[in-house]
């Protein structure tokens, strides 16, 4: 007669029960493909936990930072809408550097505004930081969107350097109701030296 197998006590069950869910998390923090790791590279991808603007290298002296697009105030950018631009662009070189062209697939073009008018380029005197959508020109706008855009999902734009070439940012939709709180931009000096205070992505809720 096979013996029957004693029951586990409620104790035992929840021991075991913990055991296992921490085996599996630690098989899942293994895995090669964590969606943390994953790129977000597809247009109209959402990113889990909300948009900060990434970081981006051109070369060894220039980065577009903190690379945003304004939230929508009814909660989504619709087809053919416009959508602001936020980014900063460091230049920690010793020449200036131009913005000669922003582009993508999913938007028809763009509206530049500066302090001298309207239109591109955009240039960045050695060593200061260009912050656009701060207080004040210039400020950049992506027109004639080619997809719905909700918070947190993301478009590709082209920057071209007429020094440095071409780089392509995946651009999230901001978080924010006002997408200057995701930003260490001035509000009183947006033409401060990036040496002496280079804005760092901040951290989200």
């Amino acid at each position: 007669m096979t013996p029957r197998p004693t029951p586990l006590s409620p104790t035992r069950r929840r021991l075991a029960a913990a055991v296992a869910g921490a085996t599996l998390l630690l098989a899942g923090c293994s895995a090669p493909n964590l969606e943390e790791d994953a790129p977000a590279e597809d247009p109209g991808t959402e990113v889990d936990g909300g948009a900060v603007g990434p970081d981006t290298r051109v070369n060894d002296d220039v980065s577009l930072l903190q690379v945003q697009l304004a939230y929508p105030d009814d909660g989504v950018h619709e087809v053919g809408e416009e959508a602001p631009l936020y980014v900063a662009v460091s230049n920690t070189g010793g020449d200036p550097v131009t913005v000669t062209d922003i582009s993508g697939p999913d938007f028809s073009g763009v509206r530049v505004e500066t302090a001298e008018g309207q239109g591109l380029p955009l240039t960045v005197d050695a060593q200061d930081t260009l912050y656009v959508g701060a207080e004040g020109p210039p400020s950049v706008t992506l027109l004639g969107l080619g997809q719905e855009l909700r918070s947190s999902q993301s478009i590709p734009v082209t920057f071209t350097f007429a020094e440095a070439g071409e780089v392509t940012v995946d651009v999230m939709v901001s978080a924010e109701e006002d997408p200057a709180t995701s930003f260490d931009f001035p509000n009183d000096d947006p033409d401060q030296d990036p040496t002496e205070d280079t804005p760092t992505p901040s951290p989200t809720s």
